[in-house]
């Protein structure tokens, strides 16, 4: 007789356990076991051969296996998704049979730029675009405020798009099998059930079967797949973590709710780099592509404001010229205050280390705030000089020459240390009309129409990044400041 059993689910790593506890004793979050009741039948074990049966048993057959040099070469073109900024990311384009997983805050554009990118490659290719979380007509208004599923002019056809409002798996997956598009899109997978499965949509066995299955129909037909996932309140993706093990690719599509643009980066990816980023704005008709992303982050540099230096960082082969601010003031509290906009904070911490030591401005007495300008996150060590100018140029209310970039690490012992990719960055500089470049000593500096000024210590980057009135001063600070 067919009988069900009990057993409790962490929503967060997927693990089981027959008893219920507070906090998940694999990885440690609180209040994440969700109970779950999966048939089980007593004749389907019992008609199971064991372990040892087969093992005595008959060989299964043997699969020969193959050198590199035996495996035949299928070379597959990739497909342009009509957005460079997105090509960039996936490296170089879609791979035919990817499953390419997209999460992201809600309300941050994900379904608006997977129906444009859908729009853009039907017009060579047929797309699905499954609409799980909406109906069809409420596709239809997003795509016609986006312009999507129009013809270009008189003379094209319209682009080869098919809608499919459905959340049973079953049913996607013969639609998937009939239709046979080469590309399809997912949105999203936490509203796709599977009935066989009792546990409702969402759940770390329906996200994990879920994903299972279309992964295994879209390497089979050769389908490249975009998932749409949710994201929880840490910024993860939802489920187990078993789904970014399935999935080819894992994009996180970012940016700040007040502001326009939006970043694409890359977690995880099979087939290109993992640390290139695309740059998105959001406009009345969508999302558009920023060609110039270092205009973007760049602020307002001819303005002579205290505390405000530019850096040039670089995210993956792309290199984005910054702007950072710094504000130093007196703190009435017996602990002043430290924050980071864009900065790691430990980073900061150790930088105002070295600005206290090494060059004697005291700053265990007051508030820092150092925050980069467009809220682009800066984790490379080549912004440390940056923050260190500005934070010195704030603490003296000194002006750093608007013309100036400033590029390298900063050691414990307040040396400016040599950092990588410096060629494309003074070209990024020199583009842009900077006239000088404060770079670490022994780097090797290409011929261009710009000052290289090497440093070694961070005190004479300090002297030098100011105007020449003003370098005096920010060399001999003085302590009761």
């Amino acid at each position: 007789m067919s009988k069900s059993r009990t057993q409790y689910v962490c929503q967060e790593c997927g693990a089981e356990s027959a008893q219920l506890f507070g906090k998940c004793p694999f990885c440690g979050s609180w209040n994440s076991m969700v109970e779950q009741v999966t048939p089980s039948s007593t004749s389907t074990a019992a008609s199971r051969p064991a372990a040892s049966a087969i093992a005595v048993g008959t060989p299964p057959k043997a699969v020969a296996s193959l050198t590199l040099p035996q495996i035949s070469d299928h070379p597959q073109a990739r497909l342009p998704s009509g957005y460079g900024e997105l090509d960039r990311v996936l490296g170089g384009g879609i791979v035919p049979g990817s499953l390419v997983l997209i999460g992201g805050d809600p309300g941050i554009g994900k379904s608006t730029l997977l129906l444009q990118v859908a729009n853009q490659v039907a017009r060579q290719q047929r797309v699905l675009y499954v609409c799980a979380e909406e109906s069809g007509q409420q596709v239809k208004l997003r795509s016609q405020r986006l312009g999507v599923g129009q013809p270009q002019d008189d003379h094209t056809d319209p682009p080869d798009l098919y809608l499919l409002p459905e959340i049973d798996l079953e049913a996607i997956l013969a639609e998937l099998t009939s239709l046979k598009p080469q590309v399809a899109v997912i949105d999203s997978i936490q509203a796709i059930y599977y009935r066989a499965l009792n546990s409702a949509p969402g759940s770390v066995s329906q996200v994990r079967e879920c994903t299972t299955a279309l992964m295994q129909l879209a390497k089979r037909q050769n389908i490249s797949l975009f998932i749409v996932g949710h994201v929880t309140k840490d910024g993860a993706i939802a489920g187990p973590k078993v789904l970014e093990h399935l999935v080819d690719t894992v994009l996180y599509f970012e940016g700040d709710r007040f502001a326009s643009h939006r970043l694409l980066r890359a977690v995880k990816n099979r087939f290109g780099a993992t640390h290139e980023i695309g740059i998105f704005e959001m406009v009345d008709r969508g999302l558009a592509e920023v060609l110039n992303p270092s205009a973007l982050f760049l602020g307002t540099r001819q303005e002579a404001v205290p505390g405000t230096c530019t850096i040039v960082a670089c995210e993956g082969t792309r290199p984005l010229v910054i702007e950072l601010q710094a504000l130093v003031s007196p703190t009435s509290y017996p602990s002043p205050r430290r924050s980071a906009t864009g900065i790691e904070y430990s980073r900061l911490l150790q930088i105002l280390a070295v600005l206290e030591k090494r060059v004697g401005i005291p700053l265990s007495k007051l508030d820092a705030y150092v925050a980069s300008s467009g809220g682009l996150t800066v984790g490379e060590p080549a912004a440390d000089l940056g923050v260190a100018i500005a934070v010195a140029a704030s603490f003296r209310d000194r002006v750093v020459d608007p013309n100036t970039v400033l590029i390298g690490e900063v050691g414990l012992g307040g040396q400016v240390r040599p950092i990588s990719q410096m060629e494309i960055r003074l070209k990024e500089a020199a583009k842009l009309g900077f006239q000088r470049a404060i770079v670490p000593k022994g780097t090797t500096v290409p011929k261009l129409d710009l000052e290289v000024i090497p440093v070694g210590r961070v005190v004479d980057a300090i002297a030098t990044a100011l105007l020449p009135n003003d370098s005096a001063a920010i060399a001999t600070p003085e302590p009761d400041a």
